[in-house]
């Protein structure tokens, strides 16, 4: 292994990766997370390119060429001479266990198995040869280190992670890769010489999250909104052309997890799971809790813990940035003219769009709040509510209920310049306080949290109504677990 100068971030994979090749037993460790996100990059320069076996798993590929595949790499990669492809897994995990025990190094044997689903063909007993292969030999050995990397996040989780067979309680170790935060794609794009200040890195965001494949893909020199239209509104654009076949390259039966994720996208504040089955017309049951687990596991969905609910209340939003942009723009422009965002740019359509793309940022980087907030070390549930009594209603998109008996009720905006807070606007944030006390019937004390891109205007509503204020510069803080 080698020094990781090329890989940004990743701090929290790279020290179990580290933990897994240094201890004293066989490890069998499952890397999973939505595609694109970066897996195979970083095992790939986390062993400097170098393992004892290293094989990718073909797209569409039929047994027979998934097994001529591994037998290509077998014979490449170790003194193999054997020319003849294996007519079985079984016959193929034999071959390389008999390569691997050929090995004299004391180090341990890295087998990397790449885009794993792919190789799991119909009728082809790839995981009973897995658990043979693992079962048999692997786990009694103290050298092997199994890594498997798959972006099909169904496979993953039910074929290794909850396997219930002869692979079940296996796996040693898993890593699910999640995006970038704000401050990694920060560090991204200035390895790649691409300087935008935070504002103009926070529109990327809200348009693409922090998916490594797709930061890679700008370029230097350009504004936010120019990368916008080049990346996801032009003809063939990698962007453009992404979305329609995401789900079916995770998914099987993919048709279902779209239905979901087109219903989330239709409601920006989120929906109970009650609310996706009368809005998908998909049947209640395990089906669709099978879905949304491998929707939340594969980063495309969160479910959000609803203040003094059960769990059957978590609401679901969208959260895979790309996605929702997608379905919002996107998908709606076929036909591209130039300037088809540029001069979008103050439309109300676009204005509404980022506020919830603004409010979705915030809420995957609660991390950041906390510590903005010098409340890190303070054990804190982060949570949503809704109103279900007062007319009006009222509903706070983050709460951060505290066991220091303080709850931070947070507003999130996103404007051009510093919020201001109108005399209006002061007595809504007034009433969602009342009644947040009056229905949660509380007895903690309640700090009004502004959360903004370029912070407040102080006049005299926020200094009578804010107990603290963040601007987006805070959610750039990058966090090493």
């Amino acid at each position: 292994m080698k020094a990781e100068k090329n890989i940004i971030g990743r701090k929290r994979e790279i020290n179990l990766l580290n933990k897994a090749y240094k201890s004293g037993q066989s490890e069998f460790v499952v890397v999973y997370g939505r595609r694109r996100v970066g897996k195979t990059f970083l095992i790939r320069e986390h062993f400097n390119h170098k393992f004892d076996f290293y094989l990718t798993g073909l797209a569409n590929g039929s047994t027979e060429k998934q097994l001529v595949s591994f037998n290509s790499a077998l014979i490449t990669q170790t003194n193999s001479d054997n020319n003849t492809d294996p007519e079985s897994w079984f016959e193929a995990f034999q071959r390389l266990i008999k390569e691997l025990e050929r090995k004299d190094s004391k180090q341990k044997k890295v087998v990397f198995l790449d885009e794993m689903p792919w190789l799991d063909t119909p009728r082809s007993d790839f995981i009973m040869a897995l658990e043979h292969f693992w079962n048999s030999w692997a786990s009694s050995r103290k050298d092997i280190l199994l890594i498997a990397c798959g972006s099909a996040a169904s496979w993953m989780i039910n074929k290794l992670i909850n396997n219930h067979g002869g692979l079940h309680n296996r796996v040693t170790q898993r890593i699910k890769m999640y995006p970038f935060t704000l401050g990694e794609v920060k560090l991204m794009l200035r390895a790649n010489n691409v300087i935008l200040d935070h504002y103009q890195i926070l529109q990327l965001y809200m348009v693409m999250g922090g998916i490594p494949f797709y930061i890679q893909a700008i370029e230097p020199g350009k504004s936010a909104p120019q990368i916008i239209e080049e990346l996801c509104f032009r003809k063939d654009a990698l962007l453009a052309i992404e979305f329609p076949n995401l789900f079916k390259s995770l998914f099987k039966n993919a048709q279902n997890h779209e239905k979901i994720v087109y219903a989330l996208a239709s409601k920006t504040k989120g929906m109970t799971r009650k609310e996706i089955i009368a809005t998908t017309k998909l049947p209640s049951g395990g089906s669709i809790t099978k879905i949304l687990n491998e929707l939340e596991e594969s980063g495309f969905i969160t479910g959000y813990h609803q203040y003094q609910q059960k769990t059957k209340d978590t609401y679901y939003r969208l959260s895979d940035f790309y996605s929702a942009f997608y379905l919002k723009f996107i998908e709606k422009n076929r036909t591209y003219a130039p300037g088809t965002w540029i001069n979008r740019i103050d439309h109300p359509a676009q204005r509404a769009w980022s506020g919830f793309a603004f409010e979705q940022v915030v809420l995957v980087h609660q991390q950041q709040v906390r510590k903005a907030l010098a409340i890190g070390g303070v054990y804190a549930v982060d949570a949503s509510w809704k109103s279900k009594k007062s007319n009006p209603g009222a509903q706070i998109d983050l709460l951060i209920d505290r066991r220091d008996q303080v709850v931070n009720l947070c507003e999130l905006k996103y404007s051009l310049d510093p919020f201001t807070i109108t005399k209006a606007y002061a007595d809504n944030l007034r009433n969602k306080i009342g009644v947040f006390r009056a229905e949660t019937k509380t007895r903690k004390s309640l700090f009004l949290t502004m959360i903004t891109t370029f912070g407040l205007v102080q006049n005299e509503h926020a200094l009578s109504l804010v107990q603290s204020s963040i601007t987006m510069d805070a959610l750039f803080e990058i966090i090493n677990e």
